[in-house]
């Protein structure tokens, strides 16, 4: 008897019920945005690499502001002068972002607003 059940159940074919229906479209969408955020963040890192050029503002990882002195790209690495005189080297990766003057001033300016109830500590 459970033999004559296997086969009707295997003769009606794959049968897609409501769960597998979405589980697949659940995969599809994981899919979608992995290729969408690996596309957004390719695009971040080429915009960084055209604003990389000696001279300009930039800060590391750990929080080193500095003016690019030359980024040698051979040996993957990067000189920061932090001071007049004082220039470090460091690796090209740890360059997180180029210092916009414009863009920082007009978020403080943001912040000031913002926060015009709260008290300040300034030390």
């Amino acid at each position: 008897m459970l033999f004559l059940q296997t086969t009707t159940t295997a003769q009606q074919g794959f049968a897609l019920d409501p769960l597998t229906i979405i589980m697949l479209v659940v995969l599809a969408a994981m899919i979608f945005f992995m290729f969408r955020s690996n596309k957004k963040r390719k695009a971040q890192a080429e915009d960084l690499q055209t604003k990389m050029v000696p001279g300009a503002e930039v800060m590391t990882n750990f929080g080193v502001f500095g003016e690019l002195v030359s980024i040698d790209e051979e040996r993957n690495e990067a000189h920061v002068e932090i001071a007049p005189g004082t220039v470090i080297r460091v690796h090209r990766q740890t360059l997180a972002r180029v210092v916009d003057d414009h863009a920082e001033i007009l978020d403080d300016r943001a912040d000031d607003a913002g926060d015009a109830d709260e008290p300040r500590d300034r030390a």
